[in-house]
């Protein structure tokens, strides 16, 4: 076996591997989902909230969301499957998602089979080759990207407001500090009621999820949302394990901004709560993972009709 062959016969070998460790990569990392993230934002959808005492650090973008760049509203499900460039999942069903997929699979299979781009240069030249593709590949998209983004800016993308910690007129009840929130749309200011809903659907939504009672998460999240709880509930059902999440308690909250657009109104607000997060197998009750009690940073928005009730519509994870 000469030195060509000894090398494609290693690049195979890895590239089999990868193969194979994917599907269970995914697995473990489903397996730690809570209550799924992603939604809308309104107009800010797109920009970051401002950092608050209870949540510092950066906030995560949204990872998934019915809104597009640049246009205000919560969008609509049929915005959902179209996904606009880089479709709703990222790029893993848009233009360049399929290009980039085609391609670097062309290449594994060139790698495996014999062929690719690079395939008459040999197999050390088809290790480059392969190598050289996914550079490319990686180039490209982040060059689309980019400009996808500087084209598709909201104009006014300002997210100010003031950074409202527990002060001395903290809400000891709720553990919400108090404040008004800011920025470039009319402010809207929240009362000590809005912060114990806001504390209310914590757990009525976490007891919902748990329960996997879809009726139930229509009542307190906008549909959008509840698309995603259905998703991720298909997706537990898929692999036969259930997520329970019990002992949910608010250990401190405040407002990262609210403000009003038309009719709706929005409060973002970064919560630290606990709870014990189990994930079972269906059917038997096994524990699979989980059931210790943790901590959990996470921002949450609130929207609602003037006049109207509370629903959650995102969740975004801190970094």
């Amino acid at each position: 076996m000469n030195f060509s062959q000894r090398t494609r016969g290693i690049v195979r070998a890895i590239a089999v591997a990868m193969a194979l460790a994917l599907p269970v990569m995914m697995t473990v990392s489903a397996a730690d989902a809570r209550v799924g993230g992603g939604g809308s934002r309104g107009s800010r959808t797109f920009s970051a909230p401002p950092s608050t005492s209870t949540a510092p650090g950066s906030v995560a973008p949204m990872n998934r969301t019915f809104s597009q760049p640049g246009s205000p509203g919560m969008g609509s499900p049929a915005a959902a499957n179209s996904g606009g460039l880089f479709g709703r999942g990222g790029m893993g069903r848009g233009l360049l998602g399929g290009l980039a997929a085609g391609f670097l699979g062309a290449g594994l299979f060139g790698m495996l089979f014999g062929g690719g781009l690079f395939s008459g240069l040999g197999g050390l030249s088809s290790m480059f080759g392969l190598l050289l593709q996914i550079g490319l590949i990686v180039l490209v998209v982040r060059l689309a990207m980019s400009w996808w983004q500087r084209r598709n800016a909201p104009a006014a993308a300002y997210a100010g407001g003031p950074d409202v910690g527990p002060g001395p007129q903290a809400n000891a009840r709720s553990g919400f500090g108090f404040g008004l929130g800011g920025g470039s749309n009319a402010p809207v200011e929240i009362a000590p009621g809005d912060y114990e809903t806001f504390e209310r659907l914590l757990g009525d939504i976490q007891a919902a999820w748990s329960n996997e009672d879809i009726a139930k998460l229509h009542t307190l999240a906008t549909p959008e949302m509840v698309s995603y709880f259905s998703k991720d509930l298909e997706e537990n059902k898929a692999r036969n394990v259930t997520n329970k999440t019990s002992n949910v308690k608010l250990l401190q909250g405040d407002l990262a901004e609210a403000w009003r657009e038309g009719d709706s109104e929005y409060a973002t607000v970064a919560m630290r709560y606990s709870l014990v997060d189990t994930m079972l197998e269906r059917g038997t009750g096994r524990k699979v993972s989980g059931g210790q009690p943790e901590e959990i940073t996470e921002v949450w928005t609130f929207v609602r009709q003037r006049g109207g009730n509370w629903e959650l519509s995102a969740i975004q994870q801190t970094n």
